[in-house]
């Protein structure tokens, strides 16, 4: 076995310690029953997946009944879930991997037919540029933001009781704690809403509101972190500064910070001139003051041991463990040759990937999955935005 740094365990706080610093990245299962509970296939998958990274964090969970983003999606908001995420939580750590679950509220990535007929709602009313598709979204108003940062505490709360190690609060690929921080989606002229510091206040009253949750329903070891994306690509949205200088204000009220961008040689998209990796960035600007979980088309050893170079201290995989779900324990014997990187259609059923799901991926995400039968060329995401980054058009 190569004595690799990404094998070696990492203490991702004071008294939680994992056994590795491979970390597997959310991925939508889209296999969930029709409310929100965890469906057997969706135990398998996980299953076969446990074990092998030092943490898993799951496909994401809405908080509210109108933050759902799309059908056969984790629910986290009520507590007849809570048996249903107890299930997962068990599976995910039998092994040993620490488990973790992502909640969020989509806002205007949705549609009312996912919401019952009900009207998309966001910061402002604007319409997302991506996909082509997207409905004209409500402003929320006052009260109803308050209970949406209520609700991400009582999901985090059911976390606790469900037995999951941390959650992990998704303000990336363009859901609403992203929306409330973007110039492009955020309009307001209220104490949400106006400059970059106003913009933040609805991320930074939901990290409190979990914190204070945390503090009074688990102990010590749980784990908060918070995902990203460095940019947008819309006109006048988030900057690669803007996300800079958020990550260092929420640096010192999370555990982790975990970026969201299809390749880890990533450098700006907005700004050419600028050729410096965009993890590098985070690197320096956060200056160890907080983990940061580096990832993004990572496929082989040496992917990883770039991104704990560059100076991430964990690494996310997300695609490489749908096609080698043993990848881990695959390096850990030495057996680094029979890691699988391409995947055939057939494979699927095999690899545990629910059927749902499978759809998806040949659907949405065929050019990202390595298929044995598409003869083009993988695409290279450092220069673009890749289809999971929140502009694929996601099965309804």
């Amino acid at each position: 076995m190569n004595n690799y740094q990404f094998l070696e365990s990492f203490e991702i706080k004071k008294g939680t310690r994992l056994k590795n610093r491979i970390v597997m990245a959310p991925m939508t299962t889209m296999s969930s029953f029709y409310n929100g509970m965890v469906t057997k296939d969706e135990l398998d998958y996980y299953a076969m997946r446990s074990g092998g990274p030092g943490m898993i964090i799951t496909a994401v969970a809405n908080v509210s009944s109108n933050g759902k983003g799309f059908e056969g999606e984790f629910s986290a908001a009520t507590d007849d879930m809570i048996p249903s995420l107890s299930s997962l939580a068990h599976t995910i750590k039998a092994h040993d991997s620490k488990a973790v679950l992502q909640i969020f509220h989509a806002g205007r990535k949705t549609f009312s037919r996912i919401l019952g007929g009900v009207q998309p709602v966001s910061s402002s009313s604007v319409k997302a540029e991506y996909p082509a598709n997207s409905e004209l979204p409500r402003e929320l108003e006052n009260d109803e933001i308050e209970a949406i940062i209520n609700d991400f505490g009582e999901a985090t709360k059911r976390a606790i009781l469900s037995g999951f190690d941390g959650v992990e609060l998704h303000g990336a690929n363009t859901y609403l704690l992203q929306q409330f921080y973007s110039p492009h989606s955020n309009k307001r002229d209220d104490k949400w809403g106006g400059d970059k510091e106003k913009r933040m206040t609805f991320g930074l009253a939901v990290i409190n509101k979990v914190r204070a949750v945390i503090k009074e329903y688990a102990d010590d070891s749980f784990i908060l972190g918070y995902r990203l994306s460095p940019e947008e690509i819309e006109k006048t949205g988030i900057t690669l500064e803007d996300s800079l200088y958020f990550a260092k204000k929420i640096s010192g009220n999370v555990d982790y910070i975990h970026l969201s961008m299809g390749s880890y040689k990533r450098t700006s998209l907005n700004n050419k001139s600028d050729q410096k990796l965009i993890l590098t960035h985070f690197v320096e600007t956060l200056e160890d003051s907080v983990p940061i979980i580096g990832l993004g088309s990572v496929e082989d050893p040496t992917d990883a041991s770039e991104v704990l170079k560059i100076g991430a201290s964990l690494v996310g995989i997300g695609r490489e463990l749908l096609r080698e779900p043993k990848w881990v324990q695959k390096i850990q014997s030495g057996d680094e040759e029979s890691i699988r990187k391409n995947i055939s259609y057939s494979d699927m059923d095999d690899l545990g990937i629910p059927k749902v799901m499978q759809q998806s991926l040949i659907e949405s995400f065929s050019n990202v999955m390595n298929f044995t039968t598409n003869t083009e060329n993988s695409e290279d995401y450092s220069k673009e935005m890749a289809p999971m980054e929140g502009i694929e058009k996601k099965l309804l």
